[in-house]
């Protein structure tokens, strides 16, 4: 299964075996160009990880590619390329043709990078309108952990 998702993942890269190298021998990491394979919704990772949870709840279908940049905080889904594609959120942040995304290899994490669920080679992704149900109830949920009132409650009570 790795060396399938080796590359698969390679495959995105301006030259795959150079790209290889550098997961084998180098800092672990690659710059790869989205857009022509797939594009990268990333996400603040509060909502991205509960995103994923609910993702996970049917235990049929295994979630598409999602890698998670502890340092940055953030979580990055991986989707089919769609250059007319509007995503609307807080911090969310669509990664599109001529963008560049750091991918550690799907065998390993590297530094800050590390896949929550690595690419399995078959080219299986995200489905849009399932990451997008699983985000609006993901941004619910956390709309009802937030507090109320960010404001400091005065000492007498007024």
């Amino acid at each position: 299964m790795w060396k399938q998702a080796v590359e698969w993942l390679a495959a995105a890269a301006t030259d795959p075996q150079e790209c290889k190298r550098e997961w084998d021998y180098g800092a672990g990491t690659v710059l790869v160009e989205a857009g022509r394979y797939w594009d990268v919704l990333s996400v603040p990772d509060r909502l991205g990880l509960l995103a994923l949870d609910i993702l996970w709840r049917d235990p049929l279908k295994v979630p598409g590619p999602t890698l998670v940049d502890c340092a940055a905080r953030r979580v990055g889904f991986f989707l089919p390329p769609d250059p007319v594609s509007e995503w609307v959120g807080f911090g969310v942040r669509h990664v599109g043709r001529g963008s560049w995304v750091a991918v550690p290899p799907p065998y390993r994490p590297a530094g800050r990078l590390e896949w929550l669920v690595p690419p399995d080679g078959t080219g299986t992704l995200h489905t849009p309108s399932t990451l997008e149900s699983a985000l609006r109830e993901a941004s619910g949920t956390l709309a009802v952990l937030a507090p109320v009132s960010a404001e400091p409650a005065v000492p007498d009570g007024w």
